[in-house]
């Protein structure tokens, strides 16, 4: 649960972000551009956050290898509430001038080092306290986050943008950050009455904690961090683009934001039943067939996903994003009992974070910005729909060189020694 709900969080602020950032900031932070410049200036303070998320999950996965996992999520989440709510009392262009943008861009930054930190050290908390035969599932449930996330912050989008665009843009835009300090104020009370991981404490117990886990990931895990990282573009670039670039894309094609944000609602509904299906389905047969067959889906999609919004018809779109994300829950919810076990327990918290992060900076930083620009360019959806299968091809080809670091770390909660750790032999063994 306090997975779950931190997962959840982390999704709803940053989803939040995105869908002012693609509808109202524009108008607030960047007035003095014309239309599109002011959205694509907007949307680059979006992906800014994803600059910030590798940098934190080398700093968060340190100490999260090094002191805890149950410690670092506490300082995670307090960081990324905090900037949250920082953006909700934030002074627009009209008060300050530049300087708004500017902070808007610090605070941004912010969300993204926090996040960097708390995306993967919620799954390890799940995954580290399971069964090895629910490994899967319970991650799975916990990646349900970014679903409870979405229908939130569409939730909450949804019944802001009834009110007026002039209160909106008054005061109303700011309701949604603000919110996000009751949410962590909850989640806080949840967090800190769990206990640290078994895996870790015996870890701790038994000395062999790392000094550098970060770097140790970097120079003996190298190959399988990068894999690791181009593995997870399609799925960062599937979910940004399906909830955040989605809201342009309908107005293009004359669907009004109402209508894609009830979409989107019915695509939560569906992702919170089908992630964990795929997270126990990976349980029963092979997480890594699971994973890479998300991957597949998600590579062709897209050439559905589109003539299906063109229709207009509200059956058959919400056809085409179930198709869409269907890929996206498969894949999504393998990689969270997946990725962890691509690396030892010692530097598992740097080994996930930074492999997950990276492949969020190259998969969903520019994504919406590339998306927008593509439209704009060409008219025409189809050089968005090539461009996502891009990413999947190169996912697939990533995908085939990863595996489970041993399946000694999958059958029982063990712990490397460092003269284990140090063995050339298993070193390579996750390659």
């Amino acid at each position: 649960m306090s997975s779950l709900i931190g997962n959840s969080i982390e999704f709803y602020e940053f989803l939040i972000y995105g869908s002012f950032s693609s509808l109202y900031f524009n108008k607030l932070f960047f007035p003095s551009f014309d239309p599109m410049t002011g959205t694509l200036l907007s949307l680059s303070t979006f992906a800014v956050a994803f600059v910030g998320r590798p940098l934190g999950a080398v700093v968060f996965g340190h100490f999260g290898d090094r002191i805890g996992r149950k410690a670092t999520l506490v300082t995670t989440l307090v960081l990324m509430g905090g900037a949250t709510v920082l953006i909700g009392l934030l002074p627009t262009y009209g008060t300050i001038g530049v300087a708004a943008p500017v902070l808007l861009t610090v605070l941004r930054f912010v969300q993204g080092f926090s996040v960097g930190g708390e995306s993967s050290g919620g799954f390890l908390m799940a995954l580290e306290s399971a069964q090895p035969n629910r490994r899967g599932l319970l991650t799975g449930i916990v990646g349900t986050g970014n679903a409870w996330g979405l229908l939130l912050a569409n939730g909450v989008l949804l019944l802001v943008t009834l009110l007026p665009d002039r209160q909106v843009l008054a005061w109303g835009w700011r309701l949604p950050f603000l919110l996000s300090a009751v949410l962590v104020a909850v989640a806080l009370q949840v967090r800190l009455r769990i206990a640290e991981t078994p895996e870790f404490q015996q870890s701790k117990a038994e000395g062999a904690v790392r000094t550098r886990p970060a770097l140790e990931v970097l120079s003996r895990y190298g190959l399988i961090t990068l894999c690791a990282s181009l593995s997870t573009i399609p799925l960062f670039l599937v979910f940004y683009l399906g909830s955040v670039f989605s809201l342009k894309y309908g107005a293009t094609v004359h669907v009004s934001h109402d209508v894609m944000l009830e979409l989107l609602v019915v695509s939560c509904v569906f992702l919170i039943v089908a992630m964990p299906f795929f997270g126990w389905l990976g349980d029963r047969h092979s997480r890594k067939a699971v994973f890479v067959g998300g991957i597949v889906v998600m590579t062709v999609a897209p050439f559905a996903w589109f003539p299906l919004l063109d229709t207009g018809s509200f059956p058959l779109m919400a056809l085409g994003f179930v198709l869409l994300f269907t890929g996206f829950a498969a894949n999504y919810g393998a990689q969270a009992a997946f990725l962890p076990q691509l690396f030892p327990t010692v530097v598992r918290y740097s080994g996930m974070s930074i492999s997950y992060n990276v492949g969020g900076l190259l998969g969903g930083a520019v994504s919406p910005i590339v998306a927008t620009s593509l439209l704009s360019s060409y008219h025409s959806w189809k050089p968005i729909a090539v461009y996502m299968a891009a990413a999947g091809v190169i996912g697939l080809v990533a995908s085939a060189f990863l595996r489970e670091y041993s399946e000694r770390t999958v059958a029982r909660p063990a712990v490397e020694t460092p003269a284990t750790a140090a063995s050339p032999e298993i070193a390579t063994a996750g390659i």
